[in-house]
């Protein structure tokens, strides 16, 4: 099962339309959050793909949630922006909170920083920001081997 990952489009459906063109497999489509609009749009144009969506700290107004937490072939997998465990700063409290919640993947953006990385059992991934002329989004694939995530930029 293919999951893509992406964050932070700050209204570029443009990169972000190239991104899952790059990763056509992926079956369902993870928005970290300050997308709000583009994930509404990736319903839309992608109805055939779930799409998961949390709010960021600039979705002013959003009914977006501010936290999800989904289960895809067995693994738990945990979604925030990141600003709420101040992630600009530290790794701990989005550590713990995963810690918490039994989660085996963490999928979360707001740093703009790509960021692939496991940590005592779990999964960390940022896929950078899907914005500009740098965009960056992540995937992630569960396999009956193991998890594997992935960072790559939009071309």
């Amino acid at each position: 099962m293919r999951i893509l990952v992406i964050s932070d489009t700050h209204g570029d459906f443009y990169s972000l339309q190239k991104a899952v063109e790059m990763q056509r497999k992926a079956e369902v489509i993870i928005h970290c959050g300050d997308g709000e609009g583009q994930a509404e749009k990736l319903r839309e144009y992608y109805p055939e793909k779930a799409v998961y969506a949390v709010r960021g700290n600039c979705d002013w107004c959003s009914d977006l949630p501010a936290t999800e937490e989904i289960t895809i072939e067995g693994k738990k997998i945990f979604i925030t922006h990141g600003h709420l465990y101040n992630v600009k700063l530290t790794y701990s409290n989005i550590f713990y909170a995963a810690k918490e919640k039994g989660a085996d993947i963490v999928c979360f953006g707001h740093t703009h920083i790509p960021l692939e990385e496991f940590h005592e059992g779990t999964h960390f991934l940022n896929p950078g920001s899907c914005h500009g002329y740098n965009a960056t989004f992540g995937y992630i694939d569960i396999t009956p081997k193991g998890i594997i995530t992935n960072i790559l930029k939009v071309k």
